[in-house]
């Protein structure tokens, strides 16, 4: 018997939009930098305070955009949210100095690192990879990019995410343990960075659990917001 050749799949590259332009923005992978805010270490009560900053990964595909409403995911009943500042690479390379790292932002966005808690933790306790807890469908909403070259380099601001009217989160990227151009040098050591690549870089206190038909406001003070809508549960 025979069978007819399967079709070769065609895939649409991941990309995000950017703020003034009609080109949007090609996404390679996705670093986040674990345990970047002393108060959210503490609330999590792990890890040592002077711990190097460590990265785990995402996939670009966990990409969605501001205004999406993203069902509440299977295999989880402790659904978190984690607003973060969001790099964006233009450029790469190994081994880079902290002094030249900003020279490979593109630009900056506002993110949220959406968790499946219990899993993570589940994994943590028996030393296995995060990857089920972080690393699912749709678990990396990204606003608009906004270019460097029109913003800066925001090194101080607020840091907020709000569900309905309530403030959930509130920290200042003052407070990262590792700034910017630190995280890219160290990521650099380990990895050779290229453009598309986007660094989620930690968030600060207040992580807690969503359910559906929340709305989830999260904003960097001199980047921007994003929106997003947690709906029914996925099957």
């Amino acid at each position: 018997m025979s069978f007819p050749a399967p079709s070769i799949p065609t895939l649409s590259p991941v990309t995000l939009p950017i703020a003034g332009l009609d080109d949007r923005f090609p996404v390679r992978r996705i670093y986040c930098v674990g345990r970047n805010y002393l108060d959210h270490i503490r609330e999590m009560k792990e890890g040592d305070e002077r711990d190097p900053p460590f990265f785990f990964q995402k996939p670009s595909d966990a990409v969605v955009e501001s205004g999406a409403t993203i069902p509440y995911p299977p295999d989880t009943e402790d659904f978190q949210f984690e607003v973060e500042l969001v790099v964006a690479l233009g450029a790469g390379g190994r081994n880079l100095s902290s002094a030249d790292a900003l020279d490979s932002v593109f630009g900056y966005a506002v993110g949220i690192d959406l968790t499946r808690r219990d899993q993570q933790r589940d994994m943590r306790a028996k030393m296995l990879p995060w990857e089920r807890g972080k690393s699912f469908d749709a678990s990396a909403p990204c606003g608009l990019i906004h270019r460097a070259v029109d913003i800066g380099h925001p090194a101080r601001g607020a840091v907020t995410l709000h569900v309905g009217s309530t403030e959930r989160q509130r920290g200042d990227l003052a407070q990262m343990i590792w700034n910017v151009p630190e995280i890219i040098a160290n990521l650099s050591t380990s990895y050779r960075l290229a453009a598309g690549d986007l660094i989620m870089t930690g968030t600060p206190a207040g992580v807690g659990p969503v359910l559906p038909g929340d709305r989830i406001r999260g904003a960097v003070e001199g980047v921007g917001e994003i929106l997003i809508t947690i709906g029914q549960r996925e099957n």
